[in-house]
């Protein structure tokens, strides 16, 4: 399967690529702001199957110009089974506090940037393909809600409804896009919004769940927002 994994620098992204690098017949584009860190990974994955599979593209999905990286794309793929949009920004910060720039970088890299980069591959995906968006369970309407976090569950859920609005409109091209609500995971990103938490979930162990839906969840599910989470918060 061909796979496009944003925001695999570290966390569950990260341990997503390699999970998903290990399987024969995989071929990976890994994305992230942190070229030297996605570039390890390559060389990671690479090595352990002896062969080229995962292929790093530096970029900034805030701020870069889509249809050049799905030009790339493109030229190394040709076609795409699975596009994981696991990027995300974080912001904790009281109301009174947030600037709006702060709130610019939130949704531009939260919905906009899955937008938009779903948009320009969609001439790269076939019947058959899945996308995954990775939300939060702070932008699921009626969970537990944190104060700080306004900007961030604000931008997650408008990911949730994006990911509705984008399965009714690709229906017919039997391209499913669903939406994984994560609750605490162990990652930097955690750490941001709870200082000093313990999640009871490794970003390892995410992953793998992450990595199974991603090639297998289209069967059984389209334009759902599922809750992955074993604790509040």
């Amino acid at each position: 399967m061909n796979i496009v994994v944003t925001g695999a620098s570290s966390g569950v992204g990260r341990e997503t690529a390699k999970i998903l690098a290990g399987i024969p017949g995989n071929r990976l584009i890994v994305i992230a702001r942190n070229g030297m860190k996605i570039q390890a990974l390559s060389g990671e994955c690479n090595i352990k199957r002896q062969e080229t599979v995962v292929q790093p593209l530096q970029f900034d999905l805030a701020t870069g110009d889509m249809e050049s990286l799905a030009h790339q794309i493109n030229r190394q793929l040709g076609k795409i089974d699975i596009l994981i949009n696991n990027a995300g920004a974080m912001l904790n910060k009281p109301l009174g506090k947030i600037t709006a720039p702060e709130i610019d970088e939130v949704f531009s890299v939260n919905v906009k940037a899955p937008m938009l980069l779903i948009q320009a591959l969609l001439p790269l995906m076939k019947p058959g393909s899945h996308i995954v968006n990775i939300g939060s369970m702070g932008g699921v309407q009626g969970s537990v809600k944190f104060p700080g976090l306004s900007a961030y569950s604000a931008s997650k859920g408008a990911l949730a409804v994006l990911t509705e609005c984008l399965a009714e409109e690709l229906k017919d091209k039997q391209i499913a896009v669903n939406c994984l609500a994560f609750g605490a995971v162990q990652t930097e990103m955690l750490a941001k919004a709870f200082p000093g938490y313990e999640a009871p979930v490794s970003a390892g162990k995410m992953a793998e769940f992450v990595a199974d839906f991603a090639i297998n969840g289209n069967r059984y599910f389209n334009g759902k927002i599922l809750p992955v989470s074993l604790s509040t918060p």
